[in-house]
C-alpha cells in the first residue's frame, strides 16, 4: 500500500503502544494503556472488519463456572488454583461492569443453571453430593452459598428434576459490550485500523517491528491480544484454537425461559436473548475437527444443536433457526490465562479458555501492568 505522508504521520508514526487484536482483551488493554499513559500514541490493529475471535461471537455469559466444570477443574488443578480462577472471573466481570456500566452492557443477573440429562444421573448425584464442599470452597469469593438446587421451572424435557443454580451468574449483550468498548476507545483518541493482518512481529532491540499485508511500522512496545489466533505469533506457548458453533432462533411466542444454562459438563450452553433461544457447543463431538482457526459450521454439530433444542429445551414450542455462526476460542492444558513478556518489547495476554467475557477486561488490565 502506497501511503501518503499524511496517512503515515497520522496513523503509523511515533507509535508508543501497538495492540494486536480488537476483542475484549485488546480494547480493554488499549483503554488501560491510555489511562496510565495519557499522552501515549496507542494503535490497535485488527485483521477483520469486526473482531475475528470470539469477542463479538460469544454467547454473552458472565461465566464463573458451572459446578461440574469446577469439580472437573479440581482434578487438574489444586484447590487454591481453582479458587484463584473463579476469583479472577468474578473480578473481571466487576471490572467490565465498572468500565462500561450495566445499562450499556444490558447486564442481567438472572442466575446460571446447570441442567442434567436423565442419562447423566451419576454426574448429577456427584454434583449434588459435592455442592456443600464447592460452596464452602468459593464462599470467600461470593460471601454466600453460590450454588443452590432449584426446580425444573422452565419445563425442559428428559432431564433430572432439579437444576444446580449459580445465583450470581449473569448475562449481557455482546454487541452492546463491544460497541461500548469501541466508543470509549474512540473518545480516548485510540487509533483502530481494521482489515490489517499482522504477519510478523520482531523485537529489534530498542523497539518492535510489525509487518502487515499493507505496511510496516515500528512501535516502542507491542501487546498481543489475539487469544485463539495467538499460535501464529507465539509458537512455543501452550495455546490452541478451539471453534465454538452457535445458533439462534427467531422470536418465539410466550417464551418464559430466562437465564444462562449449561448441559453436559458445559460442552453445551444456552440462554434467552429476549424472546429467542441462543444455543452453542458440541465441540466434544469432534475435538480434532474443531481445533481450527477457520470460521464455519458443520452438519454434525449443527444437527446436534437442533436436536437438543427440539427434544430437551423447547419440546412444547415450534421454532425456526434465524442465524448460525462460529467463534474461535483459545484453550490449553491449563485454565489460567497466559500473561507474560515474550521479549523486552513484546507481551501477550492470551488463552482465555472460553471465559473471555468474564476474564477479558482483567487480562487486559494485567497485561498493561506488565508492559508499561
Amino acid at each position: 500500500m502506497n501511503l501518503s505522508y499524511w496517512e503515515h504521520k497520522s496513523w503509523l508514526d511515533n507509535i508508543d503502544f501497538t495492540v494486536i487484536g480488537s476483542g475484549i482483551v485488546g480494547l480493554s488493554c488499549a483503554l488501560f494503556l491510555k489511562e496510565r499513559n495519557p499522552k501515549a500514541k496507542v494503535l490497535v490493529l485488527e485483521k477483520g472488519i469486526l473482531p475475528q475471535g470470539a469477542s463479538t461471537k460469544n454467547a454473552g455469559f458472565a461465566c464463573f463456572g458451572s459446578i461440574s466444570e469446577i469439580l472437573s477443574d479440581l482434578t487438574h488443578h489444586t484447590e487454591q488454583e481453582v479458587i484463584d480462577l473463579v476469583k479472577e472471573r468474578r473480578e473481571g466481570i466487576q471490572t467490565l461492569r465498572e468500565l462500561l456500566g450495566d445499562e450499556v452492557l444490558k447486564y442481567r443477573q438472572w442466575g446460571g443453571h446447570e441442567v442434567f440429562l436423565k442419562k447423566d444421573k451419576e454426574l448429577f448425584s456427584t454434583c449434588i453430593e459435592k455442592m456443600e464442599y464447592v460452596n464452602n470452597l468459593l464462599k470467600p469469593i461470593f460471601e454466600d452459598d453460590a450454588f443452590v438446587e432449584t426446580d425444573n421451572k422452565f419445563g425442559f424435557k428428559d432431564i433430572q428434576n432439579t437444576y444446580i443454580t449459580h445465583k450470581y451468574e449473569g448475562q449481557l449483550d455482546t454487541g452492546r459490550m463491544m460497541l461500548g468498548l469501541l466508543k470509549k476507545c474512540t473518545s480516548n483518541d485510540i487509533l483502530i485500523l481494521n482489515g490489517t493482518n499482522v504477519q510478523k512481529i520482531e523485537d529489534t532491540g530498542g523497539q518492535a517491528a510489525i509487518l502487515t499485508q499493507h505496511f510496516e511500522l515500528k512501535s516502542k512496545k507491542v501487546l498481543v491480544a489475539t487469544n485463539g489466533f495467538a499460535h501464529q505469533f507465539l509458537e512455543n506457548q501452550q495455546v490452541k484454537p478451539a471453534r465454538a458453533q452457535v445458533l439462534i432462533t427467531e422470536p418465539i411466542a410466550d417464551l418464559d425461559i430466562k437465564g444462562t444454562f449449561h448441559l453436559d459438563e458445559g460442552y453445551y450452553y444456552f440462554r434467552n436473548v429476549e424472546n429467542r433461544i441462543l444455543l452453542g457447543g458440541g465441540r466434544n463431538l469432534d475435538f480434532k475437527g474443531e481445533q481450527t482457526s477457520e470460521l464455519g459450521e458443520t452438519d454434525l454439530i449443527q444437527n446436534a444443536l437442533e436436536h437438543l433444542l427440539r427434544e430437551v429445551i423447547l419440546p412444547k414450542h415450534t421454532f425456526t433457526i434465524e442465524k448460525r455462526w462460529s467463534g474461535i476460542m483459545g484453550v490449553g492444558p491449563q485454565k489460567k490465562p497466559i500473561i507474560q513478556a515474550i521479549s523486552d518489547h513484546v507481551f501477550c495476554g492470551v488463552r482465555l479458555g472460553g471465559m473471555g467475557v468474564a476474564l477479558g477486561t482483567l487480562v487486559g488490565q494485567k497485561l498493561v501492568e506488565m508492559a508499561s
